[in-house]
């Protein structure tokens, strides 16, 4: 039977670890009976020990506050009794029950054996989409009221309001997906099955049926709607069509709160629609402010409409890809009189495989807890989406590793005649692409398309480029390659005979083999050895890095050694070993694709495969080769064109990891030949494109042609002189002459005065990653860390958008980032009130891209700083200064402590590239009395 009490338990303590003398200084209860809730209790105790400040802080509970409250063996049988015969729920389960039970075995008190539920893991399974899963978060996400964060009443009643949402999701859910997940459930953290039971208990007798949802092979999933056909009569003339929009009357102004015109905003979609009527190509510089995001997507829609002809839109990642379609898309229908059709495309890897999926849960239902959770999670998942694409979930670094098992990428050709392939997610978005008036997709399956003869994208002829400034160098990657020690040796541990979860072990178990025909015996032998060839050419690899000369090598953004080699200028004698060793690695990787190529013979007469057991067969066949085709490529081929090779190595991890890179240096023809000449019209927009006002670099470098090239830049509309003042210091140490660690204390000492300034809210970027660790390492010796959070890139732990995403979440906290936080990311309002910029944006003259694109250049007889090193750093710059002021309304200061912006001759060129705005060059005390000033 089920039972319908339980108990919601939130505590606040004066530490993380009970084992540690940690203790409770707050206890919250909620009581649930029938659904409802009928009770709260909460009481403070006395820890008899001070409560550190960071815990009064947070929760706002003082030494005063509990100097009378009772100790906690004075109430430890009362709140035994509370648990009786009730399931325990808290917002993670081990802190709170491990906080509780340890109180409880300290005062000889029988411990809490309950039945428990997490509402962490069953947030994330039954809200597979959320942005996070902290309370709070949860609590916005499920508009749940929140008052008063951080103090254990509030957060147990927020939890108890959150898992009757939690226990109404569960009443959703169809038969299937309950059916699922009563068979996970023995792995997860939970005691869920009693909720399920009654769930599927429910159904079984319930003849109501959800016509969104549709079931096949035992999985339910989303009935997904093909694109509705669009009839348009005829359209407007495009002057008028811009006037309904833009003018001051327009459905602009009536859709939009608050909007102000942007004249740069209709300028950009004229160009643009005049663009594509010459068969054109543009560049287009939009700086921050313009919207060009709408101002593209306007004469875009526009122009495929009219003509008929789909038109491609490509932005750098695929959040912004999501971002133009929920959110952009949806505003323009608004604007526009007309219908539309938009649809959104990425590589096969992004979208679940059903078969593939339906094929774990019946095979291996009891695997580790992360891949449990994430089997969980998309059941709810498949119920919800209706594109497939798992950027839409939130996965554990182990979630998505299995993932790369059941995307559409694993399941092989899928035949037009399956019943799996109506119900394919990735060809329904293809299908919806052919149809679609506007594609958007992004960079990187863009350059896929277009090095691979244009097979994964529809036709098209004209495209718009956003964020174009990253083009380069994602054509670059893509027609380069990567391969490490890491990888291979996963896959190749992913191939043994020993267990049923690995190819062979699957095979024995499942099929019988001819050992005359099949020569099984010699397979772990030849995988053992070839697993210990990849250890030690790696190896090897990895020893001569660290044995080259220290100028010689170069820091990565995340603190990898880089070194750049070139087969016909290595120490002759150590690389010809390397290269021997290459040799024979790829002679036993030929020897494992021999033996899968007898057995698939060998079932091809005999017992023809299992479907998914030949798709992983041709996967494993088809990434040996490539292991194959990159290592030749990599050290005993001659180029077919120039081509930059480099080796890092992560010299803190214990793994040894080594990395291999190869990319061209000059992809200019390759996008001359391949895209440009072939395309009507390109359009590359973004808010950095230029230096000193002009294109001539991006133009070069990416080998766009004066006959059919249009050139514009839009300014940004915000009044930069009311909202920034740009400040530089006259009197830090000069780091050209060693002062490198006085350079860096004075560098810590101004972030120190500017955070008291301006309450933290600070956006420290590095050029190196050196320099961030040592500066990140002395702030943590010298800073109030109860006041201040201090958060580095690299060093605490999390993506870029967890790093961001903790910054604004403390009321006082400095962030420091390297290459990657020079862009893209979007800190509105007073979240961010300080941007200090540490050194200019120039690659280090080691860098290995960096140094063999120089090299390139001067043999051409070319000056590398002014044609390369320069136009580089000065558009990092204009991305860096970009991230202070997000809107009209915001206001702070940029902070450059490196003189040379005033002192060296091409200091101007940075100056000019960024908006007219207050400069001041001073001493720092006087700086930082003008910054005190202007807050």
């Amino acid at each position: 039977m089920l039972v319908q009490r339980y108990v919601v338990i939130d505590l606040e303590t004066t530490g993380h670890s009970p084992t540690k003398d940690d203790k409770i200084i707050d206890v919250g209860i909620v009581v649930i009976e029938n659904n409802q809730i009928i009770e709260t209790k909460t009481t403070l105790f006395n820890p008899n020990q001070p409560i550190p400040p960071f815990i009064t802080n947070l929760t706002g509970i003082t030494d005063e506050d509990v100097q009378d409250a009772p100790l906690f063996h004075e109430k430890a049988d009362e709140i035994i009794s509370i648990f009786e015969g009730s399931y325990l729920i808290a917002h993670n389960v081990p802190f709170d029950l491990g906080f509780l039970n340890v109180e409880l075995m300290n005062n000889n008190k029988q411990i809490l054996r309950t039945p428990v539920i997490d509402t962490v893991e069953l947030s994330r399974i039954l809200f597979p989409k959320a942005p996070g899963y902290k309370l709070g978060q949860l609590a916005e996400y499920l508009q749940i009221e929140h008052n008063d964060p951080h103090r254990a009443l509030s957060d147990a009643y927020v939890t108890a309001k959150l898992f009757l949402k939690l226990e109404e999701k569960i009443n959703s859910l169809p038969y299937e997906t309950i059916t699922h997940l009563l068979t996970l459930e023995k792995m997860l953290k939970s005691d869920l099955h009693e909720l399920l039971s009654s769930r599927q208990q429910q159904l079984a007798f319930s003849t109501t049926e959800n016509d969104q949802i549709i079931s096949f092979n035992g999985i339910a999933f989303k009935q997904i709607e093909d694109l509705t056909d669009t009839t348009v009569e005829d359209l407007p003339s495009f002057g008028d069509y811009l006037d309904e929009i833009y003018e001051e009357a327009g459905s602009i102004k009536r859709h939009m709160k608050n909007y102000e015109p942007r004249p740069g905003q209709r300028q950009m979609s004229e160009t643009i629609f005049d663009s594509f009527q010459t068969k054109n190509h543009a560049l287009i510089e939009a700086e921050t402010g313009t919207g060009k995001s709408l101002a593209y997507l306007v004469p875009t829609i526009y122009e495929a409409v009219k003509t008929g002809q789909r038109i491609v839109i490509s932005t750098y990642t695929t959040q912004l890809q999501t971002q133009l379609l929920e959110e952009e898309i949806p505003l323009i229908q608004k604007l526009i009189a007309f219908p539309f059709k938009a649809a959104l495309l990425k590589g096969k890897n992004h979208y679940i495989s059903l078969e593939k999926f339906a094929h774990e849960l019946n095979t291996n239902p009891h695997e580790n807890y992360d891949i449990t959770l994430t089997k969980a999670m998309i059941l709810i998942w498949l119920t919800e989406t209706e594109t497939g694409d798992i950027d839409e979930l939130h996965l554990s670094s182990s979630g998505y590793l299995f993932y790369k098992r059941i995307s559409t990428d694993a399941e092989g050709m899928i035949d037009a005649y399956s019943p799996w392939f109506s119900k394919s997610y990735y060809q329904k978005a293809r299908k919806k692409a052919q149809q679609a008036d506007i594609i958007i997709t992004n960079h990187a399956l863009l350059c896929t398309d277009m090095f691979n003869d244009y097979q994964f994208l529809p036709s098209y002829n004209r495209v718009v480029i956003d964020e174009a400034h990253h083009i380069e160098d994602t054509a670059s990657h893509h027609y380069g390659l990567k391969l490490d020690n890491i990888n291979m040796q996963f896959v190749l541990n992913q191939i043994g005979l020993s267990e049923e979860t690995k190819l062979f072990g699957k095979f024995l178990a499942n099929y019988s083999f001819d050992r005359k025909e099949v020569p099984l015996e010699k397979w772990d032998s030849i995988l053992n050895d070839t697993k210990y060839e990849i250890d030690v050419l790696f190896g090897s690899l990895y020893q001569y890095v660290v044995s080259k000369q220290k100028n010689d090598k170069s820091l990565s953004d995340i603190g990898r050694v880089q070194y750049r080699f070139d087969s016909e200028k290595e120490e002759s004698k150590k690389w010809n070993a390397i290269k021997e060793m290459v040799t024979r690695l790829t002679f036993f990787i030929r020897d494992l694709i021999h033996i899968l190529a007898i057995v698939e013979q060998h079932f091809n007469q005999h017992a023809p495969l299992d479907k998914h057991d030949k798709d992983d067969l041709h996967g494993i066949i088809k990434l040996l080769q490539t292991f194959i085709d990159h290592l030749e490529q990599l050290f005993l081929l001659e180029d077919s064109v120039p081509q930059v090779k480099w080796i890092e190595i992560d010299t803190k991890s214990t793994k040894n990891a080594v990395y291999l890179y190869c990319e061209p240096t000059d992809v200019s023809q390759l996008l001359a030949a391949g895209f440009f000449d072939k395309k009507d019209s390109v359009i590359l927009t973004s808010a950095t494109l230029t230096m000193n006002d002009s294109f001539t670099f991006i133009q070069n470098r990416l080998g766009l042609n004066d006959d059919r090239l249009v050139t514009k830049k839009f300014s940004s509309p915000f009044t930069y002189q009311n909202q920034v003042q740009l400040m530089i210091p006259n009197d830090f140490p000069d780091i050209k002459y060693g002062n490198t660690d006085d350079f860096i204390f004075a560098t810590c000492e101004a972030i120190l005065s500017l955070a008291e300034i301006t309450d933290g809210r600070m956006l420290v970027l590095f050029t190196s990653y050196d320099m961030l660790r040592k500066s990140y390492y002395l702030l943590k010796e010298i800073i109030d860390t109860d006041k201040y959070v201090l958060i580095g890139q690299g060093i605490s732990s999390g993506s870029r958008a967890r790093l961001k995403k903790n910054f604004q979440t403390f009321d006082q906290a400095i962030l420091l980032g390297t290459s990657s936080f020079w862009e893209g990311v979007d800190i509105p309002g007073d979240d961010l009130s300080c941007l200090m910029i540490v050194r200019l944006p120039f690659q280090p003259p080691a860098h290995p891209v960096y140094e063999a694109k120089s090299n390139y250049l001067k043999e051409q007889g070319k000056n590398a700083f002014m044609e390369l090193s320069l136009p580089n750093a000065v558009i990092r710059f204009k991305q860096g200064f970009g991230r202070l002021i997000r809107s009209t309304s915001d206001r702070g200061i940029v902070f450059i402590c490196d003189a040379r912006i005033k002192k060296a001759r091409y200091g101007k060129n940075f100056l000019n590239s960024i908006p007219d705005v207050p400069i001041t060059y001073d001493s720092t005390q006087t700086l930082m009395s003008k910054a005190e000033e202007w807050f």
